[in-house]
C-alpha cells in the first residue's frame, strides 16, 4: 500500500527528526520487550520438560502433584522441586529468577540491599544455607539492581512497572482522545447553543479539583487499574475538545462543506469524512505529550499512595521507597531515571510529529 506525497512529505519529516525517530525506535524496543514480562523476569521457568511432557510454567500454574508434591501450586525454587526436574528432564529460567512480588526468603528481613555487583560473591552467598557451595547461590538469582525495603528485585518490578504505566497510558490517552474529539467535534460542527452550552459545562466541570474527586472515590472504592483509569478519563478527555472545537468552527463553513450539505450529505458524514481528517493533524500531534502526562499522573498517584492497589509493581511506588529509604539510593536513582528516560524519549517523539505536521516545514 502506497502512501499519498502529503503521508511521504509528513514521514520524510518525521525521518528528518533524528532525535524523534530513534526515541521512537527505542521507546518501541522497550515497549514490546516489556510487553513480555513473564518471560524476563518470574519465579517459574519459562520451560519445563518433565518426564517427556513439555510444559510453560511462565505462563500456566500446574499443581505440585505432577512433580510429586502434595500443594495446588508449584514452588520451583524449592530444592525438592528443582531436583525432581532435573533427575526427569530440564527446565529454562528467565534472565531474572524473580517476579515483582516475590519476596528472597535469604533477605527478606535484612532490608533494602544494594546490587549485586556491588557485592562479591562470597559476600552474596554467605545468606545461604551452604554459602558459597549451596546450588541456590547462582548468578541467575542475584539481584543487578539490589532489592527494595521487603526484600523484592528491584530490576523484576522495573519491568512490570513500566509495562503497567505505559499501558495505562496508552489506554487512557485512547480513551480520552476518542471522547475529547467527538465532544469538540459536535461543538464546532453545530455552534450556536449546542457550542455555548457545551462549553459553560466544560468549564464547570473542569473547575471539580480532579484531586480531591479522586481522594474521595478512593476512600470508599478499593483502587485498581480500571477505577483510576476511569476517574482520570473523566477529567482527561477535556484536553483536546478546545483544539478539535476550533479546527471544525474554522473548516464548517468552508466551501466544500457547504457544497456536501447543498447534495444533501448527513451531518455525520460530513464531520467523519470531510472535517476530521483536518482535525486529526492537531490530535496527533499532541497524543504523545498526552500519553507522556498520563504516565506522569499515574506515576504521582502511586508516589502518594493513591494509585495501584499496595504491592502493585509501579514506578511512583518504586520512588516513594527511594525517598523512605536514603540509606539505599539504587532505589530513588532506578526510579529516577527510568522515569526520565520515559518522559525524554515521549517528548523527543512528540516534538518530531509536530514537525512531521507543521505544512511550513520540509526538509531535504
Amino acid at each position: 500500500m502506497s502512501l499519498s506525497p502529503l503521508n511521504q512529505r509528513r514521514l520524510a519529516n518525521f525521518r528528518a527528526n533524528g532525535r524523534g525517530w530513534w526515541s521512537l525506535w527505542i521507546f518501541l524496543l522497550l515497549f514490546i520487550v516489556t510487553l513480555g514480562a513473564e518471560f524476563l523476569a518470574n519465579d517459574r521457568p519459562i520451560l519445563v520438560s518433565y518426564k517427556g511432557e513439555l510444559m510453560v510454567p511462565a505462563l500456566v500454574d500446574y499443581p505440585e502433584s505432577k512433580f510429586g508434591g502434595f500443594f495446588a501450586s508449584t514452588n520451583f525454587r524449592d530444592t525438592f522441586i528443582a531436583g525432581e526436574i532435573e533427575a526427569n528432564g530440564w527446565m529454562i529460567w528467565p534472565p531474572v529468577r524473580f517476579s515483582y512480588g516475590t519476596v528472597d526468603p535469604y533477605i527478606a528481613f535484612s532490608g533494602a540491599n544494594p546490587p549485586s555487583w556491588m557485592l562479591s560473591r562470597e559476600t552474596i552467598c554467605q545468606r545461604y544455607p551452604l554459602g558459597v557451595d549451596d546450588p541456590d547461590c547462582v548468578p541467575g538469582n542475584y539481584h543487578y539492581l539490589g532489592t527494595d525495603d521487603r526484600g523484592r528485585d528491584v530490576l523484576a518490578r522495573l519491568i512490570y512497572g513500566f509495562r503497567i504505566s505505559i499501558l495505562f497510558g496508552l489506554v487512557l490517552t485512547a480513551a480520552s482522545s476518542v471522547i475529547g474529539v467527538a465532544a469538540g467535534a459536535v461543538q464546532g460542527y453545530f455552534g450556536g447553543w449546542v457550542d455555548l452550552i457545551a462549553q459553560r459545562l466544560i468549564e464547570i466541570w473542569t473547575s471539580v479539583p480532579s484531586l480531591y474527586l479522586l481522594l474521595i472515590i478512593s476512600s470508599v472504592i478499593a483502587p485498581s487499574f480500571w477505577v483510576l483509569l476511569g476517574i482520570l478519563l473523566l477529567f482527561s478527555w477535556v484536553t483536546l475538545v478546545g483544539i478539535v472545537r476550533a479546527e471544525f468552527l474554522r473548516a464548517r463553513n468552508f466551501e466544500y462543506v457547504s457544497a456536501a450539505r447543498a447534495l444533501g450529505v448527513s451531518n455525520l458524514t460530513i464531520m467523519w469524512r470531510h472535517l476530521l481528517p483536518n482535525a486529526m493533524v492537531a490530535t496527533l500531534t499532541f497524543m504523545p505529550f498526552i500519553l507522556s502526562g498520563s504516565v506522569a499522573t499515574l506515576t504521582s498517584l502511586d508516589f502518594l499512595g493513591f494509585g495501584l492497589p499496595p504491592g502493585s509493581p509501579s514506578l511512583g511506588e518504586l520512588l516513594a521507597q527511594g525517598k523512605n529509604n536514603l540509606q539505599a539510593p539504587w532505589l530513588g536513582l532506578t526510579g529516577f531515571f527510568t522515569i526520565a528516560i520515559i518522559m525524554t524519549l515521549l517528548v523527543f517523539i512528540g516534538e518530531a510529529v509536530r514537525d512531521a505536521f507543521d505544512p511550513r516545514k520540509t526538509f531535504r
